[in-house]
């Protein structure tokens, strides 16, 4: 098995799909760890912003906002799970 701390992200998720077609790709080559930790700090400032969306009258931005920010973080944890499930990284040893 490799290492964990030497796991990239393998580049293949799209996220921000507009008529089906992606906008944007996670990028191939960061530590995993590294992609985790961004991924948990869009997942804490969109749930910021969800907080005040559903709180505050006319703060519908800081809903979409919000959406955009877990779009972007699904897409992070998808790479990530891709270089996890590799059938290279889950070989007995």
């Amino acid at each position: 098995m490799t290492n964990p701390q030497d796991l990239k992200t393998i580049g293949l998720t799209h996220f921000s799909f507009h008529a089906n077609e992606p906008l944007f790709r996670i990028n191939a080559g960061v530590l995993v760890i590294q992609a985790l930790y961004h991924a948990c700090d869009l997942l804490h400032v969109a749930k910021l912003l969800a907080s005040d969306a559903a709180m505050v009258r006319d703060t519908d931005r800081h809903a979409w906002a919000s959406h955009f920010l877990q779009d972007m973080s699904k897409a992070i944890i998808d790479d990530v799970v891709k270089v996890l499930d590799s059938p290279m990284n889950n070989r007995k040893t």
